[in-house]
């Protein structure tokens, strides 16, 4: 009843003409971001937050979270319209969303979209409301030790879950990390990467990593790979959803929601598993499955449900631990520090009402979204009729003025062309983006923890394993590390079996053996 009284408060707050105001500048600004490939909340929000330092925190953060859900919606638009998802947790409804446009179906695809990542995003911001308060007080009984371990764990999960190869995902938190130590060690006092720049003493503030790494990085990529013709879109009527539509669409829109919040709730995360899960799941449930890979209604209701269940859920170890779990949270997380906030459980119990009225907003957002979106849908998709070189000279304009914004030193602009640079290899190479941020957020941090563990047990590395939660910590990187080689050695086990059990007696042919003719020689 705590919960729903501080919600109610928050509701109080966030019901004011600015406020609203700024819900509905960020979910504008979101579902036209998330239509437009390549540009998502990320990038957005980086390049926003060095204007937003002169706003009051709390409807800067407001804003964020409408541009963080509005992302989510946008992207099944160009999925739907165009196969080309916006944002990567949309890839999977393209599947299904682009054969349903192409069979005429466009304007069901964009209805289920809006109408289960409405029911997905309430239901999921609901939860939210109930479970950060719990996980809050959960972590307010941690010390250094459980805090450093936890951290490790987003390290891991985030390096290893995402990208292609684990390799390439531990490559990429390296050089977050790297990034992360750069400056005066707080401890010592000595200077540490900076070449001698006196500029670099402070460190690289995180909003010219993140604008130079997204935005200038993903200019450069287009640029090098730039087709000069407009996309061709399918024409959309006004969405609309008949009676077997509905009837089709419910149930995986819970279904959705019930993977989407756990997913994005653990560290790392994210909304790619539970959208790949909900649409195997409906696929193996569905009494039509003839029509999956043709354009089946499910397909595209259920990930798009998980999908934004998942945004909801990544809110909770970010207001709660102070640990992002994907992109746009890290950025989110970076702001709260730029403002002089401390992430973490202290959050809630210092600043209760930024955090409620946070979360009331979402309601608020998530309502927005819907009605800018059913009537809206054909507008938006409008949108990708923008020539790409306009539309990245736009964003490389925004992206210089926000990095000389930060500290108004030309030396951040050339930061932000090495960034970028950086960031252009990250995507020619395959290495995920989304570890590095998290390595210059959380290396830090991640640092302080464990030097106060250590500094705590006198340097005995036994400081680093405090009570359960460090073990169940340390457990769970070991598993995650080591399962790849358990899954080969069981693999080669049974391929061993499988010959022992087809293989020749005495030097004969064995009774499941096969003899091939001479017309079944391979070529």
């Amino acid at each position: 009843m705590d919960n729903f009284g501080n919600l109610l408060e928050g509701f109080g707050h966030v019901l004011t003409p600015m406020n609203l105001l700024f819900a509905l500048i960020g979910v504008t600004i979101g579902t036209a971001v998330g239509v437009l490939p390549g540009i998502g909340p990320a990038m957005t929000v980086a390049l926003l937050l060095p204007v937003t330092y002169g706003l009051e925190p709390t409807q800067a953060l407001i804003m964020f979270a409408g541009i963080f859900y509005g992302g989510m919606y946008g992207g099944s638009t160009t999925s739907i319209l165009l196969n080309t998802p916006g944002e990567s947790s949309s890839v999977v409804t393209a599947i299904e969303g682009n054969k349903m446009a192409k069979a005429g179906r466009a304007a069901q695809a964009l209805a289920t979209a809006a109408i289960g990542s409405f029911i997905a995003g309430t239901i999921g911001t609901l939860l939210l409301a109930l479970v950060m308060p719990q996980v809050v007080k959960f972590a307010v009984s941690l010390g250094a030790p459980e805090y450093f371990a936890i951290m490790l764990v987003a390290f891991v999960g985030a390096s290893a879950v995402l990208g292609s190869s684990r390799i390439r995902g531990f490559a990429a938190l390296l050089v977050g990390l790297a990034i992360g130590i750069i400056g005066i060690d707080k401890v010592t006092g000595q200077q540490r990467l900076t070449f001698g720049v006196p500029q670099l003493a402070d460190g690289i503030d995180v909003v010219v990593v993140a604008v130079g790494i997204f935005a200038v990085g993903e200019a450069l990529w287009v640029a090098a790979h730039l087709r000069r013709k407009a996309a061709s879109v399918i024409p959309v009527g006004r969405p609309w959803m008949g009676r077997d539509d509905w009837r089709r669409s419910w149930k995986p829109w819970l279904r959705g929601t019930a993977f989407g919040f756990p997913f994005g709730a653990l560290p790392a995360g994210g909304a790619e598993i539970p959208t790949f899960l909900s649409y195997m799941t409906e696929r193996k449930l569905s009494k039509r499955k003839e029509e999956f890979g043709k354009g089946a209604i499910e397909g595209v209701a259920g990930p798009e449900a998980a999908n934004n269940a998942s945004a909801a859920g990544t809110l909770v170890p970010m207001l709660a631990l102070g640990l992002p779990t994907n992109a746009t949270a890290a950025i989110m997380l970076a702001a709260l520090q730029g403002w002089g906030f401390e992430p973490g459980p202290l959050l809630m119990e210092k600043q209760p009402v930024l955090v409620w009225t946070l979360v009331a907003s979402l309601f608020i957002g998530n309502t927005m979204l819907l009605l800018l979106n059913l009537p809206l849908a054909p507008a938006w998709a409008k949108l990708l009729q923008i020539p790409r070189p306009y539309l990245y000279a736009g964003i490389l304009f925004f992206a210089s003025m926000g990095a000389y914004a930060v500290n108004a030193q030309p030396f951040d602009l050339f930061l932000l062309l090495g960034l970028g640079l950086l960031g252009f290899v990250l995507r020619r190479f395959g290495l995920p983006v989304l570890p590095l941020i998290i390595g210059v957020i959380l290396g830090p941090l991640a640092e302080l923890q464990g030097r106060r563990s250590l500094q705590l047990s006198g340097g005995d590395l036994d400081g680093l394993v405090g009570g359960p939660v460090a073990w169940v910590c340390y457990a769970v990187i070991a598993l995650v590390l080591l399962w790849p080689l358990v899954a080969k050695l069981r693999g080669r086990g049974r391929a061993g079996g499988d010959a022992g059990a087809g293989g020749t007696g005495s030097g004969g042919t064995g009774a499941g053996s096969h003899v091939p003719t001479s017309t079944e020689v391979p070529a």
